[in-house]
């Protein structure tokens, strides 16, 4: 489908989808969704988490049913531009491309958070969810066997670490978007300034920055623990490297995520 295409919903018609928060999982990106959902202008997916293009049985034929992916949306007045989040799309590998082929115009947004920290929110919500049985500990240590022996479902499984890794993910996205289409924000900044994080969200989808929904408070679940210090230097010795390469690509200071402040 050529951008530009226009698609039926019902007695309107509706332009493609506009927007996609792509990532990161357990970046905050439940709390920007919740904020867009009230803003007067902006369409989102009637939930969080569509998962079209990650899916592989929707990409099994050369053309794959869009029309499952629209019915997704329920845009009417006064919704000026249509989005949805699912903060996986960004890790998942033939995503960009999916999206890319769908929409080049698409507007993709990113929150990163430091992966530290994000690592161990993944692997709480995998214990919240029964689905870890395995310490952070030993988790963190059997991460790439655990892959391997979960293919193809690795990538949505047991991937604390690998997760972590962004400039490899935001590559693929910028070898099929021009920069300019790719807002890339950091979580401590939606938590700490909502308001001017979303002033600017709002100014780079092109809706009313005075009409900006209430900035909700999405309050996750407590913890049991707290990250052990070995767990915690563990980790910084991993992504050290990777945060220091990000702070070169994005001009962006991370020292907090380093030091944990």
């Amino acid at each position: 489908m050529k951008a530009g295409r226009w698609f039926p919903w019902g007695k309107n018609t509706v332009r493609l989808v506009d927007f996609i928060v792509c990532g990161t999982q357990k970046g905050g990106t439940t709390a920007l969704d919740a904020c867009l959902r009230e803003h007067p202008e902006i369409c989102m997916a009637r939930k969080k988490e569509v998962h079209f293009f990650d899916n592989e049985d929707f990409f099994r034929k050369n053309r794959p049913d869009y029309a499952r992916y629209h019915a997704a949306f329920d845009p009417c007045a006064p919704h000026k531009i249509v989005g949805e989040a699912t903060p996986s799309y960004m890790y998942w590998r033939d995503a960009p491309r999916r999206i890319w082929e769908y929409n080049a115009q698409m507007k993709m947004i990113v929150l990163l958070r430091n992966p530290i920290e994000r690592a161990y929110s993944h692997w709480n919500m995998q214990r919240q969810k029964q689905l870890e049985p395995l310490s952070f500990w030993d988790a963190l240590h059997r991460e790439q066997e655990r892959c391997r022996s979960s293919l193809p479902y690795q990538n949505r499984r047991y991937s604390y670490v690998d997760r972590g890794f962004y400039l490899e993910q935001l590559r693929r996205l910028w070898e099929f978007f021009p920069k300019d289409q790719i807002l890339i924000l950091k979580n401590e900044d939606l938590k700490h300034d909502p308001r001017e994080t979303m002033r600017k969200v709002c100014a780079f989808l092109g809706v009313s920055v005075s009409a900006e929904g209430k900035i909700k408070r999405v309050h996750a679940r407590a913890y049991a623990s707290g990250m052990a210090e070995r767990e915690r230097q563990y980790l910084q010795s991993i992504y050290e490297f990777e945060i220091r390469q990000l702070e070169r690509v994005l001009d962006w200071d991370c020292q907090d995520w380093l030091t944990g402040g």
